[in-house]
């Protein structure tokens, strides 16, 4: 297992030296200039060129990127252009808003997606069953903004059980930010709890299928303790992989969110700053946006380990 670990950490260091390289150079080529576009298209020449020099924009491409991972690894993202604010603080002011956003809705999805997967399985050929399966369908083709509108018009407008928007920080109110997030988490949720769901319906039905669930049942074990204990188990292989899909989908997730409900988070705050062209936030927001998901595609690929011995040793 320790070797297992191992490799995975090594490709996950691997991985991010390459998506950070990816990151800088679209950055570069389709910014253009980063000078000329952080002072606007009235710039003059002179103060363009004193930019790009305080900058160290006309160092060569390799060494700027060198000096970018450098001060990011030593905790230094850079700072706002025009604010002056320093991006950490900005993604460290967010980040209460968007961390528990993305793993509730993850963590929702998981909780309403297993059981109702696992009963469309059992159920398969009765019309509850294909209820369910009628349903995630369903889910799957509702975009998440119209989601997250239906949700409010729901319980905000018309039952005004909750709030539709805005955001009470944790500091001064906690039982306020949890009544914020109700909304937003369920509305992520529920759109990827649809996709789990259609997923765990067809992983279990194909286990079903196979010897060893049949010898489990021939044993004298019933259908349903045949299902829970043999097929929800060896399903689980390919749920931990759509989990890991279901990660990167999560991303573009609460950007429509956070917006739907106003929310200040970190996708939200990217959005904000690429329309100000603040170049330099961006790049190093992306960059963190992605160390997140790929840290939760990490901990999926060692658990995906610790259920299948074979993923362990390499074959």
């Amino acid at each position: 297992m320790g070797r297992f670990i191992l490799r995975r950490l090594v490709f996950f260091a691997i991985t991010l030296l390459i998506t950070s390289v990816l990151i800088f150079a679209l950055i570069r080529a389709a910014g253009g200039n980063v000078a000329a576009i952080l002072l606007g298209k009235n710039s003059s020449a002179e103060e363009i060129l004193k930019l790009s020099t305080e900058l160290g924009l006309e160092r060569p491409l390799p060494v700027q990127y060198f000096e970018w991972m450098n001060n990011f690894l030593h905790g230094d993202l850079g700072q706002a252009f025009r604010s002056k604010q320093l991006a950490s603080h900005l993604i460290w002011t967010q980040a209460p808003v968007s961390v528990p956003l993305s793993l509730g809705g993850l963590l929702l999805a998981i909780i309403i997606a297993i059981p109702l997967g696992t009963y469309a399985a059992k159920n398969f050929n009765k019309p509850s069953g294909a209820f369910v399966a009628l349903l995630s369908q369903i889910g799957i083709a509702i975009p998440v903004f119209w989601a997250g509108l239906l949700l409010s018009l729901v319980f905000g407008v018309h039952l005004g059980l909750l709030p539709t928007g805005g955001w009470v920080p944790w500091t001064e109110n906690w039982v306020g930010s949890l009544r914020s997030l109700v909304l937003p988490v369920f509305t992520l949720g529920i759109v990827m709890a649809s996709t789990l769901t259609r997923y765990t319906r067809t992983a279990i039905l194909d286990v079903m299928n196979e010897d060893f669930v049949r010898t489990a049942r021939a044993s004298g074990m019933s259908r349903r303790v045949a299902l829970i204990k043999v097929g929800l188990r060896n399903a689980s292989l390919p749920l931990v992989t759509v989990l890991g899909l279901l990660a990167a989908e999560m991303v573009g997730g609460t950007v429509i969110i956070e917006k739907v409900y106003s929310l200040p988070g970190i996708s939200r705050m990217i959005l904000d700053n690429v329309t100000a062209r603040e170049v330099v936030v961006v790049q190093s927001t992306v960059m963190v946006i992605v160390i997140y998901v790929m840290t939760i595609n990490l901990i999926i690929d060692l658990a995906y380990g610790l259920l299948d011995p074979r993923i362990r040793v390499g074959k």
